[in-house]
């Protein structure tokens, strides 16, 4: 089985939205002040703890625009978080649903077809490595299975 590493958004993106940037349909930020569980930050990926301030905002985790660059909302600390550094041990913002929708993508940043698929938190690994070691996938993103948004990547 490959080593799976488990990353974060680029802390570039993060920090063009500290910094005051728009996000991927040029809108600013906009600010929540969370209630709880359920604010997974894309950046340290861990949960966004109760009456903490976050960004919401249109996050494209692909560099160019084209039809498999799914766009969708994601969570970041409005204060500045370290980056998720422990590539290696599954974030914990996967241990906050029973279950994930994995998907594996090409070289040329396209869904592979076929390896889409709602994973249970367990399975999350011996899936992913799965998908990986599969010729025609590059890498995995982790999405949620109820409302799709993107939570982070995985790598082989």
């Amino acid at each position: 089985m490959p080593t799976l590493h488990f990353t974060a958004m680029p802390a570039a993106d993060s920090d063009h939205i500290w910094n005051g940037g728009r996000d991927a349909y040029d809108n600013p930020p906009e600010t929540m002040v969370s209630d709880g569980p359920g604010h997974p930050c894309r950046h340290c990926l861990g949960n966004i703890d109760a009456d903490e301030e976050l960004y919401v905002f249109a996050y494209r985790p692909f560099a160019e625009l084209q039809p498999y660059a799914e766009t969708g909302p994601v969570f970041l600390h409005k204060r500045r978080c370290e980056r998720y550094a422990a590539e290696e041990i599954m974030p914990p913002v996967l241990i906050t649903s029973p279950d994930f929708i994995l998907r594996g993508y090409g070289e040329n940043n396209r869904i592979v077809y076929g390896t889409g698929s709602v994973t249970s938190v367990a399975e999350i690994p011996a899936y992913a490595a799965t998908l990986l070691q599969r010729p025609d996938v590059s890498y995995v993103h982790v999405r949620s299975a109820r409302n799709n948004c993107y939570q982070c990547r995985i790598d082989g």
